[in-house]
């Protein structure tokens, strides 16, 4: 979820806080550190903490500018969950393992269904600081493979589900002779690229909540928004105040996907429309890092005025579009992001508003 860190202070909590869902978990990010909470399969909670490497708007501040930060900031917030995708990744796959070593089932076990382990070593270790064996590494090296070929999967599926196969659906109705090329029907085939885009999106999304495991996430999705509200309003970090926030947030992915679709549609609308689809799809490309640039900024404005309703009503479109990537979570989940977000709080100093609320 792309956002805003700032610097803290020991007075008052920062409220730019951030983060995403996991499998089975939650990763929470503070302006200095990161926290991703899951829950295993035996029913505890599992919690790793560490330091936020320097970001590149940390390293190079020059690059800190409007329009230009976005893609930069982008790039660090997909790094970042990509690292906590691989962690909740080895909890589930470690506790498979050990299921299967003893022959047990992970609903056999007694370990307290409220039990949270909390380690602030460096990733991928969970409980142990203990030097891993080769085996441990070899299945950590598979597991990193197995990420890295997944999100690479990904990329490619995404540029050719919503950049690709748009403008050739496109491309196809101007070649059956739906319409002339001319400068205008040019710019009409462009903003139905975008129109097109949208549904395809929302669709996929829709198609893809109808499975239970990525409901799940969904679910957690919903824990993590509920999370952040809850400390936003300054009330007490507990599950009652957090099951009854809302699970939309302004500051969301969702919207902020949402907004990246709505620029590009805008932009496509006076930009030429090239005969040769391999360059229409290059130029689809060159546009991106400045319609992410732009829709960083428009989100930032959005959660910065976010107690304006008419700013809220603008908006509006885009946060309801989190209700397809968000569910309603249960007790146990709102626990789970509670855990992550009480951690980096922890590390910030900050963890008494947790306790009572920010007064």
């Amino acid at each position: 979820m792309p956002n805003e860190v700032k610097k803290s202070d020991k007075t008052s909590p920062n409220l730019q806080y951030g983060g995403q869902a996991v499998i089975e978990g939650v990763m929470m990010r503070s302006p200095r550190y990161f926290a991703v909470a899951c829950r295993k399969p035996d029913g505890s909670i599992v919690v790793q903490r560490e330091e936020v490497d320097k970001s590149i708007l940390g390293k190079l501040k020059w690059l800190n500018v409007p329009f230009l930060r976005g893609t930069l900031a982008l790039i660090d917030a997909m790094a970042l969950g990509s690292k906590a995708l691989a962690f909740a990744s080895k909890v589930q796959l470690e506790a498979d393992q050990q299921a299967t070593a003893s022959h047990e089932t992970p609903a056999d076990t007694n370990v307290p269904a409220r039990e949270i382990h909390t380690s602030v070593t460096a990733m991928p270790e969970v409980t142990s600081t203990e030097k891993a064996s080769p085996a441990a590494s070899a299945n950590d090296k598979i597991n990193d493979i197995k990420i890295g070929g997944s999100m690479a999967f990904g990329l490619v599926f995404g540029l050719a589900l919503f950049v690709m196969l748009p403008t050739a659906l496109t491309g196809g109705m101007q070649k059956l002779g739906l319409w002339q090329a001319s400068l205008h029907r040019d710019r009409y085939a462009n903003i139905l690229d975008g129109l097109i885009r949208m549904a395809i999106f929302f669709g996929y999304i829709g198609a893809i909540s109808l499975m239970p495991q990525i409901r799940r996430v969904f679910e957690y999705h919903g824990a993590e928004h509920k999370a952040i509200n809850t400390l936003e309003a300054g009330l007490p970090l507990n599950n009652g105040n957090a099951l009854s926030a809302s699970r939309i947030h302004p500051r969301c992915g969702t919207s902020f996907i949402f907004i990246v679709m709505v620029i590009n549609l805008i932009v496509f609308a006076f930009l030429p429309r090239p005969e040769n689809f391999f360059l229409r799809f290059l130029l689809h490309l060159a546009v991106i890092p400045f319609v992410a640039g732009v829709s960083y900024e428009i989100i930032k404005l959005a959660g910065q005025f976010r107690r304006f309703p008419i700013v809220m009503a603008i908006f509006a479109p885009g946060m309801w579009s989190q209700y397809l990537t968000t569910r309603e979570p249960d007790n146990s989940q709102v626990e789970v992001a509670l855990a992550a977000l009480n951690s980096v709080l922890e590390a910030e100093g900050h963890l008494e508003f947790a306790k009572r609320g920010i007064q």
